[in-house]
């Protein structure tokens, strides 16, 4: 592949979008046309799990092409070990023109303060982890200030703000910008719009609030005592979330609820609006054609369902199943395959190096999509999710690891030697029970399964054990 033949690649990420928060998912209840449309030009990937439930392991896996037991960055709040390389990097050495906007998540971001910068490779880094004020570094907030300093002042709701000055019109902005200004044209780009809606606080511009009938929307899915069935730690959540530091589930009305989904739906449409201005922007420049888009997110949102909010120690599919759309025209990708196969988060990266002609990073442990994309291949068969602690803590320690394979999910809650909590854990059968409802873990007949997939769970985490080690003999 010659140097003007390469694609240009665009990377599109929410925060906290679960797969159903799309329409072109089945979900007829939200409006996200030009998300819709991305995906009818291009590939759908029906089932991608995210390694971590939680935002910064599980960017830190989007980053590396690394399971979180091997990449380090095992919590929010721990920052990714310097010996860990991005595959931006390995892009901008290759002649990439590489950039960034918005949240990054790959240290400690607490109290406003500006993440540690790990060898990126991005030339343009518009920092901003959030739509609050704190870090001085925050170029959101610096924008902010030239253009309405009045917002600064006394108590203002950041995620309600009018469409002209939100969070997600800047970062379409900034996108937009850099898409038609500040791009290096004599080279190929990469560059990744990192939203932070759908993530909470639950708010929304007005006029998106006004798009949605919170009382017409579907309630959520559960079952009367349906947590008694269930880890404990999940009643503990379903009380006070975050470790108790956000509401939980049980301190919410009804018609709260229905009121956090219509703006949980609102934050996405917003997004879906400048998915659409940049796309827009692609087509204007004549970059489409050529360009590698994908969109995704980092990873889902309880709403309610299964009596949990937010995200945490779940392993649910709302809380770590996401949407994953790949289009580029002219690498031949179909326009409007759907792609069943079981994928994982560490796959985008060696996609994003395959398309762009470059070799596999010698320590990671993703695959490229581009063949199932293609209708080629089977893939992998399964896929791995690691919760360490990872949200806010809990005393005692909640670990859990999840393998989906085939019509099954396991997840297994640690216990000791790992933490004083019991060990237990849930088991689905995806097939006769989609909301997962019903948990076998206990039932006498399922009991082989679960032992079939308790091992096969260990060969999965000795099979991705990092030994990129060079062997230099054999003794």
């Amino acid at each position: 592949m010659t140097p003007d033949q390469r694609p240009n690649v665009l990377l599109i990420c929410t925060d906290q979008q679960r797969f159903s928060a799309l329409g072109a998912y089945g979900n007829d209840e939200i409006e996200t046309p030009n998300l819709d449309r991305l995906a009818a030009q291009g590939v759908l990937f029906e089932n991608c799990y995210v390694q971590n439930p939680v935002c910064a392991p599980s960017r830190a896996s989007l980053m590396t092409g690394r399971y979180v037991h091997s990449h380090g960055l095992w919590a929010n709040g721990v920052g990714l070990p310097s010996s860990e390389r991005l595959f931006s990097r390995d892009l901008a050495d290759a002649g990439y023109d590489c950039g960034l906007v918005g949240k990054f998540h790959l240290s400690a971001c607490f109290g406003g303060r500006l993440e540690k910068r790990h060898d990126d490779g991005f030339r343009v880094f518009r920092w901003a982890h959030d739509p609050y004020p704190g870090s001085s570094e925050n170029e959101y907030h610096r924008w902010l200030r030239a253009v309405r300093p009045d917002l600064l002042d006394g108590e203002v709701d950041y995620d309600s703000l009018p469409t002209e000055v939100h969070y997600s019109r800047w970062i379409g902005d900034q996108t937009i910008d850099f898409l038609t200004r500040s791009r290096q044209r004599d080279k190929p780009f990469f560059f990744v719009a990192n939203f932070f809606d759908p993530h909470h606080g639950f708010g929304a511009p007005e006029e998106y609030l006004k798009r949605y009938q919170a009382e017409r929307l579907s309630r959520p899915v559960t079952t009367a005592g349906e947590l008694t069935g269930k880890p404990p730690i999940q009643t503990e959540a379903s009380h006070e979330s975050y470790a108790g530091k956000a509401r939980g589930y049980t301190s919410y009305s009804a018609e709260e609820l229905q009121d956090v989904k219509a703006a949980y739906y609102a934050m996405v449409s917003l997004v879906d609006d400048e998915v659409g201005r940049i796309l827009d922007a692609l087509d204007r420049q004549g970059l489409a054609e050529n360009t590698l888009v994908i969109f995704t997110s980092d990873h889902g949102e309880m709403l309610g369902d299964h009596q949990l909010m937010l995200k945490g120690p779940m392993m649910y599919e709302q809380a770590v199943r996401v949407p994953l759309l790949l289009r580029w025209p002219g690498g031949g990708l179909p326009a409007g395959r759907r792609c069943p196969e079981l994928v994982q988060w560490i796959d985008v990266a060696a996609t994003i190096l395959a398309a762009t002609g470059l070799s596999p990073q010698p320590r990671a442990q993703g695959e490229s999509l581009l063949p199932l994309a293609l209708g080629e291949g089977s893939g992998r068969g399964w896929a791995l999710s690691e919760y360490r602690n990872s949200g806010q803590p809990y005393d005692s320690a909640v670990h859990l690891t999840m393998v989906r394979r085939d019509r099954w999910k396991l997840v297994v809650q640690h216990g000791s030697p790992a933490t004083a909590r019991d060990r237990t854990g849930e088991l689905y059968d995806l097939a006769t029970d989609p909301d997962e409802l019903r948990n076998l873990w206990d039932d006498p007949a399922h009991r082989d399964i679960r032992t079939d997939l308790q091992e096969f769970l260990l060969d999965v985490l000795v099979a991705t054990e990092d030994r990129s080690q060079v062997r230099e003999g054999p003794w």
